[in-house]
């Protein structure tokens, strides 16, 4: 009954008033703060969910075999990541449930640490704290503590679009294997690269060609707009897979079988990946020219679905000059105390509501 109060408050609940002051704008507020998708589903994908809504039985907690394959083959063709085990592959319901319960699923606890990047999603804290773990962040280059046994990676990150290339993210997997640490790579973002080309924590050039003590996280949330499915999948070591596996059996985390056809397609189909990328690299390039415009500064931003910016003083003045403006974006601080002169600009909002947001940038 008390775990709640062991965990930061839900950052997002802080924007509430300046999220009423931008709502007062006329017009309506453009919110910029939330990376949900806005975009329809793709129609291979919803004729997919229909097409077992009428199966009545349990689904698999490991997934279909041709969901399992699918994840193999759309890791190999996006991302040149191949000779994975589809046994080593498991659907999530979503990523963020699975960040936030991982280090109670591979058994991290009380006295354990969990290393996590200096700027950070905000779950991977959340999750460490649900387990009893203590909580490092790394700044860049700096290599986990004695104790460590999950480091999280995070490229694209989220929230300044920074893209370690391969180099770094093998630097990164040898420290973390040199204390026995499980290295988690947060790759929801991967497929949205802008002016730098991401690598999977699996590419042998990282890996050294042993998927051992790594796991990655994907998402189908902004690459395929599936953020209302909750759908997404972890591959990588197979026995840490494995594990995961019996757990969650007994937990009952399921992914739904709709869900499951409909992330098989997903997988199966690049077009819309492609054209869904399309749309929000316009997004963006309207955004990054209209905050520069407006005096700020944008930062890293190389992939993802955010544009990092700052105009050289608190976030949280930053929040307020953009409120008024009918503009709601999210503070660095949400992301650590690295993020406090920063805001974070998402793209995932209408072709109409981006253009409203240049024009309020412009005034």
């Amino acid at each position: 009954m008390t775990l709640h109060r062991s965990l930061p408050d839900f950052p997002w609940d802080s924007l509430a008033d300046h999220a009423a002051t931008a709502r007062e704008h006329p017009g309506g507020v453009v919110d910029l703060s939330v990376g949900t998708p806005v975009d329809p589903v793709p129609d291979v994908i919803q004729r997919a969910l229909s097409s077992v809504s009428a199966e009545p039985g349990y689904p698999t907690t490991h997934g279909t075999p041709e969901l399992r394959e699918a994840v193999v083959g759309s890791m190999a063709r996006r991302y040149g990541v191949t000779g994975l085990d589809p046994a080593a592959v498991l659907p999530t319901i979503g990523s963020k449930e699975l960040v936030a319960w991982l280090p109670t699923l591979l058994g991290v606890g009380p006295g354990d640490v969990v290393a996590i990047p200096a700027l950070a999603y905000p779950t991977y804290e959340v999750g460490a704290r649900i387990a009893g773990a203590d909580v490092v962040r790394l700044a860049d280059g700096e290599t986990p503590p004695s104790g460590a046994k999950l480091v999280w990676l995070n490229s694209p990150s989220n929230p300044t679009g920074r893209v370690l290339d391969a180099p770094a993210l093998a630097d990164a997997v040898a420290a973390a294997r040199e204390v026995g640490a499980v290295v988690a790579s947060d790759e929801c973002y991967l497929a949205l690269h802008w002016s730098a080309e991401p690598v999977s924590v699996l590419d042998e050039r990282v890996s050294g060609g042993s998927p051992s003590g790594l796991l990655a996280v994907h998402s189908l949330s902004k690459s395929s707009s599936l953020a209302g499915y909750r759908a997404g999948f972890v591959t990588g070591d197979a026995g840490l897979v494995s594990g995961l596996l019996e757990t969650r059996k007994h937990a009952g985390m399921i992914v739904p079988r709709p869900v499951q056809a409909a992330v098989t397609a997903a997988l199966d189909d690049d077009a819309h990946v492609a054209d869904q990328r399309e749309r929000y690299g316009k997004r963006r390039e309207l955004l990054h020219a209209a905050l520069t415009s407006a005096g700020f500064r944008v930062d890293h931003s190389e992939a993802g679905l955010y544009l990092w910016a700052t105009r050289g003083e608190g976030a949280w003045d930053t929040i307020a000059w953009l409120a008024d403006r009918g503009v709601l974006a999210a503070p660095g601080t949400f992301y650590g105390p690295g993020g406090s002169e920063h805001v974070r600009v998402a793209l995932t909002a209408s072709d109409e509501r981006v253009a409203t947001a240049v024009e309020r940038l412009a005034e």
